[in-house]
């Protein structure tokens, strides 16, 4: 019976598993600190040069919202100006079809100039209810005072150092040290790129923001925490062994969660895109709209910051510790012995190995070898 010695080439994929790994992530460091690097610093310009626009919620003020119907913002901005003597910071329309909602934002108006500008843009456009019926009370008013937007701010910062603190001192204890290291430091990346974003674009930064932003932070984390569980996992009993070194082991870890990590993104950035149709093209809500912009952002962000930074990040700080440099000494003695390597086993004993090349593990055997065979004719 005929055996089928062909043998199947390995992919990519299937070497993502193998011992030498599929990709070398940690070798391309420079490339991804580069990245790294000049997006933080595209974003900390950004912040710097053109700051956040912040929400009512924030600064303070007052805001009119009412159906759209058929009116414009034009014609909305003129008759509220011309009713207060107040210029609106913004007026735009929000949602979609029947939920089509115009907004009006403005420093912050005293009760008068609140009825006013409501009585003069009823009375101009006969602002219609949600029955169809001309009403002066579909015209909502809100007004956030500066204490307030003061107020959550600080609740905000104090939410963000807790969150910090807790996260490293997590990580130090379920992990490494290091780790805890690498996994904050990640994280301060991706709050200041997501923050450079808002900056830059001009998006609006809500209460719904900050809720956000610490989701995405938390999302980063555990999907960091996912790949550094497996180096923690593969560098155990680093020093018991002489082929890999703490770099090599912690770049095959990320190749055995890389895919996984990616498919957790990518599921997740699905029901958020949802929530983002929802939210502008169907409801108009700007609450829902904040929350899956900041979301998307973040999911996507924390692809780069979990698979190819924190572990980078790792292996740097890693690498300064005394232990892992001695280790990646020996690893390096090991691999210049070359063939006749002696390898000495944890009890101290000691084998010499003998690796004979392919050329002369394919030489045919000659009489004068000393092995008596026998052949036909003697």
């Amino acid at each position: 019976m005929a055996v089928d010695t062909t043998t199947r080439k390995i992919s990519r994929m299937d070497r993502l598993y193998e011992d030498e790994g599929g990709f070398d992530f940690v070798g391309r460091s420079k490339t991804w600190y580069t990245i790294a690097g000049v997006l933080l610093i595209a974003s900390i310009l950004a912040i710097a040069i053109r700051g956040f626009t912040l929400s009512l919620d924030f600064e303070g003020g007052t805001k009119l919202t009412m159906p759209a119907g058929d009116l414009t913002t034009e014609q909305i901005e003129e008759t509220f100006t011309e009713s207060t003597g107040i210029e609106p910071e913004l007026v735009q329309i929000v949602g979609a079809g029947s939920s089509e909602t115009l907004e009006v934002t403005s420093e912050r108006l005293s009760a008068e100039e609140v009825n006013q500008a409501r009585q003069a843009i009823f009375e101009k456009f006969q602002v219609k209810d949600e029955t169809g019926t001309p009403s002066p009370d579909a015209i909502g008013s809100s007004t956030v005072s500066e204490s307030w937007g003061s107020s959550i701010t600080q609740r905000m910062i104090i939410a963000m150092l807790v969150f910090f603190v807790v996260a490293t001192i997590y990580v130090a204890v379920r992990l490494q040290r290091d780790m805890a290291f690498a996994a904050i430091l990640a994280l301060i990346f991706d709050g200041v790129f997501i923050a450079g974003i808002y900056a830059l674009f001009g998006f609006e930064v809500s209460p719904a923001v900050i809720i956000g932003l610490l989701t995405v932070l938390t999302f980063s984390l555990y999907d960091s925490v996912i790949v550094f569980d497996k180096v923690d996992e593969n560098t155990t009993g680093l020093e018991g062994q002489r082929s890999k070194t703490y770099a090599e082991l912690t770049n095959l870890a990320i190749n055995q969660t890389v895919m996984r990590s990616i498919s957790t993104s990518v599921i997740s950035a699905l029901p958020i895109i949802a929530l983002f149709i929802v939210a502008i093209w169907l409801m108009g809500i700007g609450t829902l709209r904040d929350l899956a912009l900041i979301q998307f952002i973040g999911v996507i962000e924390g692809i780069f910051s979990s698979i190819f930074l924190a572990t980078t990040l790792l292996v740097t700080l890693a690498n300064k510790r005394k232990s892992v440099k001695k280790h990646n000494e020996v690893v390096a003695a090991y691999r210049a012995e070359g063939s006749h390597a002696v390898d000495t086993d944890v009890s101290g004993e000691k084998s010499l190995r003998t690796v004979a090349s392919p050329a002369t593990a394919s030489q045919p055997r000659t009489e004068e070898s000393g092995g008596a065979s026998w052949r036909p004719g003697r």
